[in-house]
This record gives structure tokens, sequence and C-alpha cells, in this order.
């Protein structure tokens, strides 16, 4: 399943009319795990499909300064940095 995909199906968004904006937290998020030392394999994989979705609902805020990554999010992000490959 393409990311993309699986993000909009977390969210329950349907269509493609946000596909566009919904690239670009994906893509935010993404840089934030690789930033944060979550190995390439890890990131290519399925396993990252939660953590990913949860980014981008935290981003995805319509107000103007007001996203921010949750606590939940920033937890486990330093839980998959840290597990390495081989989990």
């Amino acid at each position: 399943m393409e990311l993309l995909d699986a993000v909009k199906d977390g969210l329950g968004i349907t269509g493609e009319f946000q596909d566009n904006t919904l690239k670009i937290y994906i893509n935010e998020v993404l840089e934030y795990l690789r930033d944060a030392g979550v190995p390439e394999k890890i990131i290519e994989s399925e396993r990252i499909i939660g953590i990913t979705v949860r980014g981008v609902s935290d981003l995805w805020n319509y107000g103007s300064g007001g996203a921010e990554l949750s606590p939940y999010f920033i937890q486990r992000a330093i839980q998959i940095a840290e597990g390495g490959e081989d989990e």
C-alpha cells in the first residue's frame, strides 16, 4: 500500500482533493524521522505507517502557527530511532 493511501485511510480522507497537502505533510514527517535517526530501511517499511498518520494528523491544522507534534509522536519517533533496523 502506498503511504499516501495509508495516511488517507488512517485519517478517513477520501478523494484526491487533499493529496498535495497530505504529500507535503508526509514528507515533513519522514524528514523529521530521518533527522531523528530512524534508519531508511524502517522508513521504507510498513512500520512507519502508524507514526506517519499520527504526524500528519498533528500537523494538519488550518490555523496559523497552531500545528505541533504530539507527545505520542515524539515518544514513538524516539522508540523507532533507538530500536535500530532489526526490529
